[in-house]
């Protein structure tokens, strides 16, 4: 019999996995540290699938033991909000076995590395293969107890393992069951084509008076031109730090075009707001967002301090940073992904791109 697959989290996106994995006959198992957040799950005994995917996926265990789930499984998606990914590393860590493969979906800006450095620092000496994808591979939203609404599959989403010498047998592994993945040249690539960091930090900062007034909106397909602006400068800081460690990359407007199908016009405020798959998407409702206390510290964060080793100036993305403790009142900086906790103390450009395994 087949291993089970686990899946770790059991938020939007890892109900969709779990949905999706259970539905098409899969085992799956599911761990959650917060016993509320699977209750649900536990009484249903699976998922509901809506939308683009429709269906029950009936899921083999749901539990907050992680024990039983990560030791018997042979494929590990750890499917949580990125600054979960220490705690998740810790915790996979007594129960790690040789030969499995560990996949962050997604990874944001240096998840494997933060992940490869949990595990050293424990000791953990394991043969397990460490990758992350670029983006989640669905658009999806928890719609009711034990329920997702999956509104797209995207049609296609890079993958890189470290180092990256592994990632043509990690696209083996996973190919029967996402064809969607392919492969990344290293995960400075992923990392750095973290379209979410680009996104979501600037929409939100710059709609705070938007937000705090309660007044409901949608976050994509409402953002104004100025807005859109922002995120250009942004993604054109992102851009040359690809550029200075070798990365091919493409603009946050090319990505738009390329992962989903029905995109128009030419400018990117222009193919956000024709995006189908944005529509219906709310606006956060106060600045206690994932789209800050995630994509801030391990999006933002990981970018500058690599523009730092690198000697790329980052202006417009440190401003955010700091603009974004402020208001949350929060060091990002200190708790982030800094170069301590991605494992990069002290290295240059080579040392870097030897580490990821870079071609």
């Amino acid at each position: 019999m087949p291993a089970p697959i686990a899946v770790l989290g059991a938020g939007n996106g890892a109900h969709a996995f779990a949905g999706d994995l259970a539905l098409r006959g899969h085992r799956v198992r599911l761990y959650n540290k917060f016993a509320e957040e699977i209750a649900a799950l536990q009484a249903q005994g699976g998922v509901t699938l809506e939308g683009a995917l429709a269906g029950f996926g009936a899921l083999e265990l749901v539990t907050t033991d992680i024990g039983p789930v990560v030791a018997g499984a042979d494929i590990i998606l750890v499917v949580v909000p990125a600054v979960a990914h220490a705690f998740m590393a810790a915790a996979c860590a007594p129960h790690l076995r040789d030969g499995q493969l560990i996949l962050l979906c997604p990874g944001r800006t240096g998840g494997a590395l933060e992940f490869r450095q949990v595990l050293r620092g424990l000791g953990v000496e394991r043969n397990v293969q460490v990758a992350e994808t670029q983006t989640l591979l669905f658009v999806c939203r928890i719609s009711g107890p034990a329920r997702v609404r999956i509104t797209t599959l995207k049609r296609e989403t890079s993958l890189a393992a470290l180092p990256a010498s592994d990632t043509p047998s990690v696209l083996q592994r996973i190919h029967g069951l996402y064809p969607q993945f392919h492969a990344a040249a290293d995960v400075l690539e992923t990392g750095l084509d973290n379209i979410g960091a680009v996104f979501h930090p600037a929409t939100t900062l710059l709609s705070t008076a938007r937000i705090e007034s309660g007044v409901p909106f949608e976050f994509y397909r409402d953002m104004t031109p100025g807005i859109a602006h922002a995120i250009e400068a942004i993604d054109a800081e992102r851009q040359a730090l690809a550029r200075a460690y070798g990365v091919k990359t493409e603009s946050a407007s090319e990505w738009l075009l390329r992962s989903y199908a029905g995109i128009g016009g030419d400018t990117l405020y222009e193919r956000i707001r024709s995006n189908t798959a944005y529509a219906g998407i709310a606006a956060p409702r106060s600045l206690d967002t994932r789209y800050l206390w995630e994509d801030v510290p391990t999006g933002l964060v990981p970018m500058v301090e690599l523009g730092k080793l690198a000697g790329v100036a980052m202006p417009v993305s440190s401003a955010l940073v700091h603009l974004a403790g402020i208001l949350c009142r929060r060091n990002f900086w200190e708790e982030g992904r800094n170069v301590t906790r991605l494992g990069l103390s002290g290295l240059g450009l080579s040392a870097i791109k030897a580490l990821v395994g870079s071609p």
